[in-house]
């Protein structure tokens, strides 16, 4: 963590700095209120230790101070050279996580910082619940009956053990967001922060403050110093959600993140670290904006260290029924009504459709069917018309004016979402599971 330590006596400042760099963290040391204020003001502090006697300064006062700023207050610890139990009663009443009496041994620092770490740990789990909950999206199975996919998450997971940036691939709603957290749940860095930044959501000035902070008056509307997503993401991960739309201006400061773990906010001269491990998503073929000029090659070799692709949902004609199905569950508990089931006949238009929303797309058309429902059983006719329809056509029937091979494909497709494995579907198409396994390499290759 970056601690704060801000206390008037020169010794109990150097002993406890040692101390706390020789734990791993990184110190900042002041003497009196001005200074903290000044080291506040310019580095994200994770924790300060405070003296509730700064010489003729009021510790209490300057906690005060730090409980009313504005944005996240960091958690206090509180120096008291007082044996008096009302002291350390009075500053947690204000507001400080804990105290420690002086004289006190390295040991008690660390079991401090033990404590320290274990509730911030829960407060971050804790936000990141409440924004899944918020999201009201139902978690998605990284299991798939589809044998490349199922390597794809299987490299995935191998991955995510190290510290190497992974690229995730595929169009949009395929489940890239969705990867990338499980990626996260199954690093080293899992008990830190995931966060998520949309970069086409905001304009290149507010992209750059979303990402890196800026300080006080360094642009228009920059009313007082923030901290951006590179700083909350500290030791843990940074997603970067369809990184094919970052301006070019932004890529090197991107990119020296990378190299050198490093950065600065907008408007500021000051370096700053941060630890932070990096997956990026995208749907555009980063190659060829390489090619073109309009995304950096540095970057992109420093992105892709790993890649995973995601297949569109047309080409898991297999998980169609099984997502669904999930999505069902999800949704039909959520209005009190968790004993709906699809038809057959609903079974069938969802497996015929060609969804070209991928997984988002799925996801919105049986929520809209489970709250537009009049029974139990989900009926094609409680699906939009494009779905029961076969969309725009897309999708070839018998007598269509296609080739063999093209309704051969489609075929196969069907059968294989429609029965339990690869051995039923080859004994109903009638041919052996290597010539299936072979035919579904083909189409998969056109």
């Amino acid at each position: 963590m970056n601690i704060l330590i801000i206390d008037d006596e020169v010794n109990i400042l150097r002993t406890t700095e040692v101390a706390l760099k020789t734990m791993g963290h990184t110190v900042f040391t002041a003497r009196n209120s001005r200074q903290a204020k000044r080291i506040l003001g310019e580095d994200p502090i994770d924790s300060i230790f405070l003296d509730l006697m700064l010489g003729s300064e009021d510790g209490l006062e300057f906690l005060d101070w730090i409980q009313e700023s504005e944005g996240s207050a960091p958690p206090v610890i509180v120096f008291t050279a007082y044996s008096s139990v009302e002291s350390a009663v009075e500053s947690m009443k204000r507001g400080a996580f804990d105290y420690i009496q002086k004289p006190f041994i390295p040991d008690e620092i660390r079991q401090m910082l033990a404590k320290l770490e274990k509730d911030l740990v829960l407060k971050g789990k804790l936000q990141d619940l409440e924004r899944e909950v918020e999201s009201s999206a139902p978690g998605l199975s990284l299991n798939s009956a589809e044998p490349e996919l199922q390597k794809s998450y299987k490299m995935a997971l191998k991955a995510a053990r190290s510290e190497a940036s992974i690229l995730i691939l595929g169009p949009s709603g395929t489940g890239k967001s969705v990867l990338a957290k499980a990626i996260h749940d199954q690093s080293g860095r899992r008990d830190k922060r995931f966060v998520t930044v949309n970069c086409p959501s905001l304009s290149k000035e507010l992209l750059e403050s979303d990402l890196f902070g800026h300080i006080k008056g360094s642009f228009t509307g920059a009313t007082q110093d923030t901290w951006g997503k590179v700083s909350g993401a500290n030791g843990g991960t940074l997603f970067l959600d369809e990184i094919g739309e970052l301006p070019l201006e932004i890529q090197p400061k991107l990119l020296r993140l990378l190299q050198d773990r490093e950065f600065e906010r907008v408007g500021d001269t000051k370096t700053h670290k941060a630890d932070v491990r990096v997956v990026a998503a995208t749907n555009r073929d980063l190659s060829k904006d390489v090619a073109e000029g309009q995304f950096r090659e540095d970057l992109f070799y420093r992105l892709n260290v790993i890649s995973v692709k995601m297949p569109p949902l047309t080409e898991r004609a297999a998980d169609i029924l099984p997502i669904a199905e999930n999505f069902l569950q999800f949704f039909s508990s959520r209005i009190g009504r968790p004993d709906m089931r699809f038809t057959e006949d609903a079974k069938a238009s969802l497996v015929d459709y060609h969804w070209p929303g991928n997984l988002r797309e799925l996801k919105n058309v049986i929520e809209r069917a489970v709250i537009l429902a009049e029974a139990d059983h989900l009926d094609s006719a409680d699906l939009p018309t494009n779905i029961t329809s076969n969309g725009d056509g897309l999708s070839p029937r018998p007598g269509s004016l296609v080739s063999l091979d093209e309704l051969e494909s489609v075929h196969i497709k069907k059968i294989v979402a429609k029965t339990p494995s690869l051995e039923t579907a080859a004994n109903v198409l009638g041919i052996d599971p290597a010539t299936l396994y072979r035919k579904r390499k083909k189409m998969e290759m056109c």
